[in-house]
């Protein structure tokens, strides 16, 4: 991927509601226990090893399955977790017509057996023929994105929002 390149389209993997979600519960906790039955020792073991155990999953999720595009035309790369996939290399008319279909055992780009949880996979076919999943909470919005930035699209001057003298 070029340096300095902004990415046109981004999807987190993991999300930190959780963490926050169980920080509360702690400090709800604390405040409506009685008194001094729990020591401090004992509340500060749970807490770190709890949120701990969580954050690692989180970063770990992100780490993974994040989804990220950058560039356009033929510097367009679709990255998932540490895997990247040229958007030269796919198939432009299988993911304008959405024909692109599911192999059986098609590989899940990110290097995971199966999709995560609360994601579907997007079907890209490349251009040799074999097909790759995309984990996207989004499919609508990531393909518009991949159809934007893939080197079959329109000139890099129709972006919207540009005006040329």
């Amino acid at each position: 991927m070029p340096a300095g390149d902004a990415a046109r389209y981004t999807e987190r993997g993991g999300s930190w509601r959780t963490f926050g979600a169980l920080a509360g519960v702690f400090v709800v906790l604390d405040v409506a226990l009685p008194g001094g039955d729990v020591p401090l020792l004992v509340w500060v073991v749970a807490v770190v090893a709890v949120l701990g155990v969580v954050a690692t999953g989180v970063v770990a999720a992100d780490r993974v399955w994040s989804v990220r595009l950058a560039g356009r035309g033929p510097d367009a790369v679709l990255t998932v977790g540490r895997e990247d996939l040229r958007l030269a290399d796919v198939d432009r008319e299988a993911l304008v017509s959405g024909s692109a279909g599911v192999d059986v055992g098609a590989p899940v780009l990110g290097g995971g057996a199966v999709l995560p949880r609360g994601r579907v996979g997007l079907p890209l076919r490349r251009t040799d023929g074999t097909t790759v999943l995309v984990p996207t909470r989004h499919p609508a919005q990531l393909t518009e994105a991949l159809l934007t930035a893939h080197p079959g699209a329109a000139a890099p001057t129709d972006e919207p929002g540009r005006v040329e003298p």
